[in-house]
């Protein structure tokens, strides 16, 4: 990964345009969305940059365009020069806007094309209405962590919340039922009405080791696991699908007992196999046994 994924926060601060025309325009146009104070200017001087927190350059001559490239990263203070990688210290992304919620996308300036295509196909795939149900988690976001301060409880309850009912009537322009029946399983899951936290073993074959191949089940479930317990033999490519911060545990000799023991803790593991997961094995054995529910997932 050659690019750090960043948003900046970028309400009331100044941000400086170089250049003319349509393009130029533009970037000036996605900044004050963004909340920036923008200024545009046709040609560069140093003293532009005084309190800038972003530059943009677009349209203007080369000479400015490398003036201004070379001063913003003397100063520390990112830029972006139009369709010129050489003098970015940042690119800009395709941004599907469903304000809170915001997905970029690039491939690192080697085929913006691409990039459009692909956001148009995300597009598809989040209505309007999702920027709603991100709205209504933000607004509940502390009320929510005060109910429920374990972290791993949070985020089950946040999962089913916001992947169900929740999400439905969003989606069904009830905001205002979706807020009362968010704030009635929280409370449920507060009060213990819900029922202790269950555990779970998904048993999932990594296929022949390329993240590709894996199965959208797959994919879904990695990214919503608490701990990832793997073969040695499996992909970093594949382990970097997991969450960010889902624990990555090596298998060892005794991976039955430490599935077990996860399952107990209330966890929800994704136990990642070279070979292909199917029929009955030790490890389902063990679950079972020990009343742990568990399935077997074919990953490719």
């Amino acid at each position: 990964m050659r690019y750090l994924p960043v948003f900046l926060d970028l309400q009331g601060r100044r941000a400086l345009v170089l250049g003319g025309g349509d393009v130029a325009e533009r970037k000036a146009d996605a900044l004050r969305r963004a909340g920036a104070v923008v200024e545009l200017a046709a040609r560069f001087d140093p003293a532009l940059l005084q309190g800038c927190a972003v530059a943009i350059g677009a349209d203007a001559g080369e000479a400015e365009l490398a003036a201004l490239s070379a001063a913003a990263q003397a100063a520390g203070i990112p830029v972006n020069v139009v369709d010129r990688p050489a003098l970015c210290s940042f690119i800009t992304p395709s941004v599907i806007d469903r304000d809170p919620l915001l997905v970029a996308v690039s491939t690192g300036g080697a085929a913006p094309v691409l990039a459009r295509l692909v956001r148009a196909r995300i597009e598809a795939l989040i209505p309007p209405a999702w920027g709603r149900l991100a709205a209504l988690a933000d607004s509940l976001k502390m009320e929510v962590r005060r109910a429920l301060p374990d972290t791993v409880q949070r985020r089950r309850v946040l999962e089913r919340t916001l992947g169900g009912r929740v999400a439905d009537l969003v989606f069904a322009g009830q905001d205002d039922a979706a807020r009362d029946e968010m704030r009635r399983e929280v409370a449920a899951a507060r009060d213990g009405a819900d029922g202790a936290a269950a555990g779970i073993v998904y048993l999932v074959g990594a296929g022949p080791g390329a993240a590709d191949l894996l199965t959208l089940r797959a994919h879904r479930l990695m990214g919503e696991a608490d701990v990832i317990v793997h073969d040695a033999r499996v992909t970093g490519e594949i382990l970097d699908m997991a969450r960010r911060d889902a624990e990555r545990v090596l298998a060892g000799g005794e991976a039955a007992a430490l599935l077990v023991r996860l399952g107990r803790e209330g966890r929800k593991v994704v136990r990642l196999r070279r070979a292909p997961a199917s029929g009955r094995d030790a490890e389902a054995d063990a679950l079972e046994a020990a009343g742990i529910a568990c399935e077997v997932v074919p990953g490719a």
